[in-house]
């Protein structure tokens, strides 16, 4: 089961992914991301270290450190 947040604005389910892309000097990066659906990059939990916020203007859930 993906890792879901519901939006206080808007009321509308938020599903946690990540995905490791590659950046211009070649260097791997682990990037995550909401979707408003599960799709194959769904993860289950939280990644450690990280805590879920809501932008105040928009109501987009957003990953913050600490």
């Amino acid at each position: 089961m993906a890792y879901s947040t519901v939006s206080k604005k808007s009321g509308k389910t938020y599903y946690l992914h990540s995905k490791e892309v590659t950046l211009k000097g070649g260097q791997k990066q682990t990037i995550f991301y909401f979707a408003g659906n599960a799709g194959s990059n769904a993860i289950d939990a939280l990644p450690s270290g990280y805590k879920v916020v809501e932008n105040e203007r928009t109501g987009l859930p957003l990953l913050k450190k600490g």
